[in-house]
Parts: structure tokens; C-alpha cells; sequence
């Protein structure tokens, strides 16, 4: 039985998206009879045993924590890490080892691979040096971004098969003179057996945040900049002229919560904009079952363009409405007028007239929730999905004495 190493940023029991897909995948594998362990650095920032069980996954934890400038600090971080995979793989004795983005995190099973002789596949699920742009830690095109950057094409050279989750990512990547038979895509996808008909509308939950009858225009997640919530915010009095009940709910929580609970309170339709803060993982649901329309309006940039998000497909997998920019990392994932609506990208005029004609046009929802959950279970299913994986890997560990093979096949 194969047996595969995963090297992780940060993992389970901690819930974010990057967690959600690990385990998405893992579990995936478990399924089709893989055995399957993570591993994680030093980023994994909460207390637990050296191994630890979370969900039925095992994983193994980088002690320390590495400090020092930048770059040194991060090269700490390399070292530590590829010694606790050297250290794992003693006692366990993987036959894959896949790591998953940040660079960090695959340049430590780079290194690790090297040593052991054991196969090494990298999967990017974004390029971190754009994310730290998109989420206000970093700046285009300085010096911790040029160095990101050059550590990724590092690893990507070295790994002996790469993945990325959709084609914005390998696009660029080939772009930069890598060999697209390399590069396979792994799809974001969700676990449908997680997922049956939406719950009925929680009106206790309604009548607890304030809402009035009326259709709800709704956003759950995280408060970044990117996200383009504060579009969704000046968009609201032009969707009202044409939909005079549309309310908005905003679930969640971030760097812009701030700005945006004061964009609120100052536009015309302050009393028709809800914000909830955080909600616990196992509340989501309920929330959820307010909302006519998840909306997802990201502003235009390299990230969002080149990223495809989770959150669109776990609505469509429940059957929900879904509207979102048409930004490329949107496109990938709707076809719009079929499975959702695009509307255009930071113009929150634009974006109004599209949620209003969406909201005139019920008659065809139906069909259009069924369209979407069609689409996920055809092409986001990991159940379906994770046969990528395992081609490869059977590639990898069968492969003749040049290594030649293709990861795109």
C-alpha cells in the first residue's frame, strides 16, 4: 500500500480553507486505500502533541520557532522543517512525499527528498507572495516578494511533478519556461457526500440579527481587501432602486471589518446591512439558509485572476445561488447565466443591475441550482479527483531510469 507524506503550512484541528482542502484530500485518500500522514512547520501555530490525531489524520508537528531577520528566519524554518520529515520518514517510511504551498513548505520537502531518495510532488494553491499583497502583509514587486517568487521556481524545478489548482496558476508557471507536461491540475473541490439539500430558513436565527422580509444578498468569509466587500456595500442603494427589500448580510470577520462596519453605517441603507462577526464552524449552516444569493464581488488583481476560491463550489454544492465577480479565478468555477451570474468587477453599479435582474428572474433557479451542482459533481468531486494524484504517483514510483513522464496526462 502507498504510503504518502503530506508537508503542510499548518493543518487540522486548526479550521481555515488551506485545512478544509487538506483534509478534503487526505481523507479522499484514505477512501481509495492509500495510507496518509501530515506533517507540518513551525507556521502551525497551536498547542498539541509532537503527533497528533485530528479527525482521523495523523500529524506530525515541527518543534521550535524560528527567529531572525527576514529570509534568515525563513531559512531556519526550511532547515527545521526538512529535519522533522527526515525524522518522520525514519519511523514511518513514506513512498511520496507531497508538499504543499508556501515555497517554505517545498523547498523543506525538497531538501528532504534529496536526502532520503524518496519522490517529491509540490502543489501550489497560490503563489503566497500575491496572497500577501491581496491580504495587506506584503508589497508587489519588493525585495520579500522577488525572493518568494524565486524560491517557488526553485522548488518547481526541483520537484519531480508539480500540481496546481487551476489554470490561471499553471498558465503562469508555463509563462515563466516551465514544461506544462510537468504541471497537473487538482482542482478545489468538496467532499458532496458532506453535502445534501439546503436546510430549511432558520427564522429564530432571522429575527435574532434583524432581518426583514425581503431578498438577502449574502457573503461568508473573511473580511480581506480583495474580497471587494465594500463594492458589495456600495452597491446596495442601486440594487435597492430596482429590488427596494434587498438586504445585505455580511458573515465573518478580518482585517476590514472596521472600514467596512463604518462604510455601512454611513451608506443611505445602513439598516439594510447586517453584520454578524465570527460564527462558529458547526453555526455556518444556519446561516446559510438565510441567504437567496452568495455573493462573491473580488476587485480585480493578480491573485484573484490567477486563484480560483473554495467557497463558490461549497455554495453550489448546496445548491445555492451563487454570484460572483468576473474576475479569472470566477471564471474557471461559473459559467454564467448556466451554473451562476459573473458581474463586473469593482463596479458596484454594474454589479447592482446583475444582482437585480438575478433577483427578477426566480422562475429559472431551479434549474440553475441543479446546473451548479451538476458542474461541481462532474468536475470537484474529490472522490473523482484524487485519481489525479494517484496516476502521478504511480508515475513517480514506476518511472524509467530518465524519470520522464507527464504529470498533465
Amino acid at each position: 500500500m502507498t504510503r504518502v507524506l503530506h508537508i503542510l503550512d499548518h493543518s487540522l484541528p486548526l479550521h481555515s480553507g488551506y485545512t478544509f482542502r487538506t483534509r478534503a484530500i487526505l481523507k479522499s485518500q484514505q477512501a481509495a486505500g492509500l495510507e496518509v500522514r501530515g506533517i507540518t512547520g513551525q507556521r502551525h501555530m497551536a498547542d498539541g502533541p509532537d503527533i497528533e490525531e485530528a479527525e482521523g489524520l495523523t500529524f506530525y508537528r515541527t518543534a521550535g520557532q524560528a527567529e531572525g531577520p527576514v529570509g534568515v528566519r525563513e531559512w531556519k524554518e526550511i532547515g527545521q522543517l526538512a529535519s522533522a520529515i527526515e525524522d518522520a520518514a525514519e519511523s514511518w517510511r513514506p513512498d511520496i512525499l507531497h508538499a504543499h504551498s508556501p515555497a517554505l513548505c517545498g523547498h523543506a520537502g525538497l531538501r528532504a527528498s534529496r536526502k532520503l531518495g524518496i519522490p517529491l510532488v509540490y502543489e501550489i494553491r497560490a503563489f503566497w507572495e500575491d496572497a500577501a499583497v491581496g491580504n495587506g502583509t506584503g508589497r508587489s514587486n519588493s525585495l520579500k516578494y522577488k525572493m518568494t517568487r524565486a524560491l517557488e521556481n526553485r522548488v518547481v524545478a526541483g520537484a519531480d511533478a508539480v500540481f496546481t489548482i487551476c489554470n490561471g496558476l499553471r498558465d503562469d508557471l508555463i509563462s515563466r519556461g516551465f514544461d506544462g507536461g510537468k504541471i497537473g491540475l487538482s482542482p478545489n473541490g468538496v467532499d458532496l457526500s458532506l453535502f445534501g439539500d439546503p436546510p430549511q430558513r432558520d427564522d429564530a436565527l432571522a429575527k435574532e440579527i434583524g432581518l426583514a422580509e425581503g431578498p438577502v444578498i449574502g457573503f461568508i468569509g473573511s473580511f480581506y481587501d480583495y474580497e471587494g466587500l465594500d463594492d458589495l456595500i456600495a452597491a446596495l442603494p442601486f440594487l435597492r432602486q430596482r429590488q427596494p427589500g434587498a438586504q445585505l448580510l455580511l458573515v465573518g470577520g478580518g482585517p476590514r471589518d472596521e472600514a467596512l462596519r463604518k462604510q455601512a453605517a454611513a451608506s443611505p441603507c445602513a439598516g439594510a446591512i447586517h453584520f454578524t462577526g465570527r460564527v462558529p464552524h458547526t453555526e455556518v449552516e444556519r446561516y446559510y439558509s438565510l441567504i437567496d444569493v452568495l455573493a462573491y464581488p473580488r476587485k480585480h488583481s493578480r491573485l484573484t485572476d490567477l486563484v480560483t476560491p473554495l467557497k463558490p463550489l461549497e455554495a453550489m454544492a448546496q445548491r445555492r445561488i451563487v454570484a460572483a465577480s468576473d474576475v479569472g479565478g470566477h471564471r474557471e468555477l461559473i459559467e454564467d447565466g448556466v451554473t451562476g451570474l459573473l458581474f463586473p468587477a469593482d463596479n458596484p453599479e454594474g454589479a447592482a443591475e446583475a444582482l437585480a435582474s438575478l433577483l427578477g428572474r426566480r422562475e429559472s433557479w431551479d434549474r440553475m441550482r441543479s446546473d451548479a451542482r451538476e458542474h461541481v459533481a462532474t468536475n470537484h468531486d474529490w472522490a473523482l479527483n484524487i485519481h489525479r494524484y494517484q496516476s502521478v504517483y504511480h508515475h513517480l514510483l514506476t518511472r524509467e531510469a530518465d524519470g520522464r513522464f507527464s504529470a498533465a496526462a
